[in-house]
């Protein structure tokens, strides 16, 4: 089980990595993507804990597999692969000297003073994003916002594929 969870843990944290240095590379060079865009990268990267699931079933309980069962390997994939995104992330920050708040509060001023927002709107959301950025200083804080980003997805992921291969007949090994 703990090897299963490695492999998979690694290879799905490895995909995320490398989507999310694409993505910064793009982003760098002004190509912009929409924000589900990037959760439907994160669902692709984490489609390897149901491949994960599956082996476990298949090749360590021999084609039957409890929920639980199924459950722990799929949480232990994904709080590698959560744990993983979190660190690429602050290394990402850490090579650019955290530019990116600064850069992500202009954008977002640049884009609502261009849509035409009202100058008391406009108060209200530098004073947000003035205090979201306070907080981004923090690195426990940053992690764990950044560990929001992924990790319900990841955990719905893994309970998704922990219920649906307990049935041995949903994509039953090849003899």
């Amino acid at each position: 089980m703990i090897r299963i969870i490695l492999v998979f843990g690694a290879l799905s944290g490895l995909v995320l990595i490398a989507s999310l240095g694409l993505t910064m590379f793009l982003h760098d060079h002004a190509v912009k993507f929409p924000e589900w865009m990037g959760y439907v990268i994160m669902l692709a990267a984490l489609s390897l804990i149901f491949v994960g699931v599956k082996r476990y079933r298949d090749q360590v309980k021999g084609g039957v597999m409890r929920f639980v069962d199924g459950a722990k390997v799929g949480l232990g994939i994904a709080a590698i692969a959560s744990i993983t995104y979190v660190l690429a992330w602050e290394v990402y920050l850490w090579l650019t000297d955290y530019r990116f708040f600064p850069n992500y509060m202009q954008s977002v001023i640049a884009a609502k003073k261009a849509a035409g927002i009202s100058a008391a709107d406009l108060a209200k959301l530098t004073a947000s994003l003035q205090a979201m950025a306070e907080s981004y200083t923090h690195p426990l804080s940053r992690m764990a916002i950044t560990l929001t980003e992924i990790a319900p997805l990841a955990l719905i992921v893994a309970l998704i594929s922990a219920a649906v291969l307990r049935f041995h007949r949903i994509l039953p090994a090849r003899g």
